[in-house]
């Protein structure tokens, strides 16, 4: 009998761990969970110990309403009741550090700073959701959680020029991010098939600018002859747009770095000003992909000025720290054979062309430092040299971003093989029904995303560069937001995971909470590719 009892009490304890298995992702630092439940229900509070916690749990209350049709309320004086929900600030913690702690009384969550408390919240969001339970009462598990990220940032890209997105949709963006705990959103906003941000001072940028006159039909290709649509193609964000995007994505604590692509893919730029070229024009906005040989001109002032007059709105505009200047895919052939660009390189001092590029971002790199800004910059500027300062985002490759650390510089991680979501992600694209990828070739599936490690091939002394990782979306062939999501989700939240649980990965463990996400995924209305939960690699 006493073999039984036993027997019996190992089995309801394994029921009770299973059941109480995590469900967070990203995949937390420590998660305890511990014995009985908590009743969440209609007459349930959100108590905020500080006003500046009003906001996350305001939007935390919309979210479980809208995911799990309970209805909560904010209050700013502790009830003496049981379930509450208690958010408060804990300076002993690091700002995006938090604490989540529900016990039969109710729950807990201390942050360092809002930002902290917002994502407990995150975390807590997905444990409400996949609780038991409905409109009327949610039986929470109790648990106890201790989080913070391994790396300070987090990112995610949007391509919006070569094709564009409406404002609820750059937003429905961010909230995807905001569920996955990422704390950056690289906006794209100027390319050579259009300029998608309306700067006052250079009213043609998005008058002549933002339209191209038809658009690539299939893929691009330097062997054969483009087909093109015919059709007009165009539009781009007013500053009040953007004003209302950056308060959006600051509510949700995600800096929005705006990308300003300079000196190559800037045709929709030389389009609408021919003077800031090598050839001085004519020139149209580009009406296919690929890499145009035509860029800004580095030998003459009014260059300069021009830019210096854009990134004056810029920074007005975008209260990020960081602003991302390009440099990327920037042929030399003009300024090889333009007499102004010799002249500079002659007047400087300078080596070749790859200076004069090297120049030109520290001229750039030096007007922003005036208003306390610091650049990211393609890995491109390593070529010709480098200012300490700035920080390099390496696409081409790890090796890229080895060399920027070894030499000093901050790195942020997004190589092609890892990190590209407009690739491809199964062995199969064409049994497997995927819509057009930038390559059919080039395979990026969830693990292979997973796979990532930042640190790779760097010493203990030079794992400090690595500042933190981002999946970028390139859209020349995803035309409309449902592509788009498809693209994103779910290689997105393996970003996620990353970058906020590095050391701490578990692959096997991933995939499972994964297909719990899932659930949440459809509830939220994404349209996320089916290969990774359907076992398709």
């Amino acid at each position: 009998m006493k073999r039984i009892f036993t027997l019996f009490v190992a089995l309801a304890t394994a029921c009770v761990a299973m059941a109480a298995e995590c469900v967070i992702v990203p995949r937390p630092v420590s998660y305890e969970p511990q014995k009985g439940k908590v009743t969440l229900n209609s007459k349930s509070v959100v108590y905020v110990a500080d006003k500046s916690l009003v906001r996350p749990a305001t939007l935390f209350c919309s979210y479980v309403a809208a995911e799990k049709g309970l209805q909560l309320s904010v209050v700013e004086n502790q009830p003496k009741v049981k379930g509450v929900i208690a958010l408060s600030i804990d300076k002993s913690l690091a700002q995006e550090e938090y604490l989540l702690d529900v016990t039969k009384q109710g729950i807990v969550i201390k942050g360092g700073s809002e930002k902290g408390v917002f994502y407990g919240l995150q975390s807590l969001r997905q444990v409400v959701f996949h609780s038991k339970g409905n409109a009327k009462k949610v039986a929470v598990e109790c648990m106890t959680v201790k989080d913070k990220p391994h790396f300070g940032y987090r990112g995610g890209m949007f391509d919006v020029c070569r094709h564009i997105f409406s404002v609820d949709e750059v937003k429905k963006f961010i909230d995807i991010l905001a569920l996955h705990k990422i704390n950056r959103f690289h906006w794209h906003l100027t390319e050579d098939q259009g300029w998608r941000i309306e700067i006052k001072k250079y009213p043609n940028l998005t008058k002549i600018g933002s339209v191209r006159k038809a658009t690539q039909v299939g893929r691009y290709s330097r062997r054969t002859q483009p087909v093109y649509d015919g059709k007009p193609y165009g539009g781009f964000f007013t500053q009040d747009e953007v004003r209302d995007i950056v308060r959006y994505a600051s509510e949700r604590y995600i800096d929005v770095i705006p990308e300003i692509d300079m000196p190559g893919h800037m045709i929709a730029a030389l389009a609408s000003y021919p003077e800031l070229g090598c050839t001085k024009g004519p020139y149209e906005v580009r009406k296919m992909w690929g890499i145009s040989q035509d860029i800004l001109c580095a030998g003459r002032e009014s260059t300069f000025e021009f830019i210096e007059g854009v990134l004056s709105e810029i920074v007005a505009l975008f209260p990020s720290k960081y602003i991302h200047i390009g440099g990327d895919e920037a042929p030399k052939h003009r300024w090889k054979v333009c007499p102004d660009c010799q002249k500079r390189i002659q007047e400087e001092g300078l080596k070749d062309e790859h200076e004069l590029q090297s120049y030109f971002m520290k001229r750039v790199e030096k007007f922003l430092a005036q208003y306390g800004r610091s650049i990211i910059g393609w890995d491109e500027i390593l070529d010709g040299g480098v200012s300490k300062t700035a920080t390099v985002m390496a696409w081409r490759g790890p090796n890229r971003g080895i060399m920027a650390a070894k030499l000093g510089n901050k790195v942020i991680m997004t190589p092609t093989r890892f990190c590209y979501l407009d690739y491809c992600q199964t062995s199969d694209p064409d049994a497997n029904k995927e819509p057009m990828a930038i390559s059919m070739k080039a395979r990026l599936s969830v693990r292979k995303v997973y796979s990532l490690d930042p640190y790779d091939q760097l010493n203990e002394e030079e794992r400090k560069a690595i500042i933190g990782v981002q999946g970028n979306l390139w859209t020349e062939y995803i035309p409309n937001f449902n592509h788009a999501q498809h693209m994103l989700l779910p290689r997105l939240a393996a970003i996620a995971e990353v970058g906020w649980s590095y050391g701490n990965k578990d692959y096997d463990d991933f995939s499972r909470r994964m297909h719990l996400l899932r659930k949440l995924y459809d509830k939220c209305g994404y349209n996320y590719a089916p290969y990774f939960f359907n076992g398709v690699e």
